[in-house]
């Protein structure tokens, strides 16, 4: 059930209108009759379906700082880690800690669930820290495939060892970001981003990638407070 919520989660997140998506965007942009509307739609898929994966990527971001995303399948559950904050999603609740000061305070809602997924501010403390989720990339790709008029460019690329399909988007209207560059990896696991959200710039590059992520990054912050609002 979680792991449906998850992928669900991502897309109600982002408002998204999903299309079927190909194993390998690189081959689809060459397969006949594929437009680069196509590719980006089948981009945005893949990034989707990366929620029944198990993983752990590390990014660098722009400034010296890192973050963590990392899911797991059994159980399914997925974290979110980045200056200043961390986000645990699993069966039993969200939790939002802000780990800035000592000591870290979190705060728990109820589980997300296929009708109910986290609500977008969870998120905000990952995009406003100089990360970008792939929830955030996730609607902007959407943006970009709806938007006949704006201009693709693509490229394939290696990141941290995978494989990469890069598309290179301007003029996208309607959308948090008119302009931006993003790498999705063959797994369907955002590789980078480069472009301006909200006030300032977020360049953002995987350095690692594992298919087992550690357990630690699943655990909440040693001797936090704890604020317990899943009850209301």
């Amino acid at each position: 059930m979680l792991r449906t919520t998850l992928r669900r989660t991502a897309a109600a997140l982002a408002v998204l209108i999903l299309v079927p998506g190909c194993s390998d965007p690189g081959e689809a942009s060459a397969a006949q009759g594929l437009s680069h509307t196509d590719l980006v739609a089948d981009l945005a898929a893949q990034l989707s379906g990366a929620a029944e994966r198990t993983y752990e990527a590390t990014y660098q971001l722009a400034g010296g700082g890192s973050a963590t995303i990392a899911q797991s399948q059994r159980p399914v559950r997925a974290a979110y880690v980045y200056p200043g904050g961390k986000v645990l999603v699993t069966a039993d609740a969200t939790t939002e800690c802000r780990t800035g000061a000592k000591p870290a305070t979190c705060t728990m809602t109820a589980p997300a669930t296929p009708t109910s997924p986290p609500p977008p501010t969870v998120f905000r403390g990952a995009d406003t820290s100089g990360m970008v989720t792939p929830v955030t990339v996730l609607g902007l790709l959407n943006k970009a495939a709806m938007d006949a008029d704006a201009e693709v460019a693509q490229h394939d690329t290696t990141i941290a060892g995978r494989h990469a399909t890069c598309v290179k988007l301007t003029g996208v209207d309607d959308a948090a970001a008119r302009d931006f560059d993003t790498c999705i990896t063959n797994e369907g696991v955002l590789g980078s981003f480069s472009g301006v959200l909200g006030q300032g710039r977020v360049e953002v590059a995987m350095t690692h990638y594992t298919d087992r992520p550690s357990e630690a990054v699943f655990d909440l912050p040693k001797a936090a407070k704890m604020i317990d609002r899943r009850r209301g």
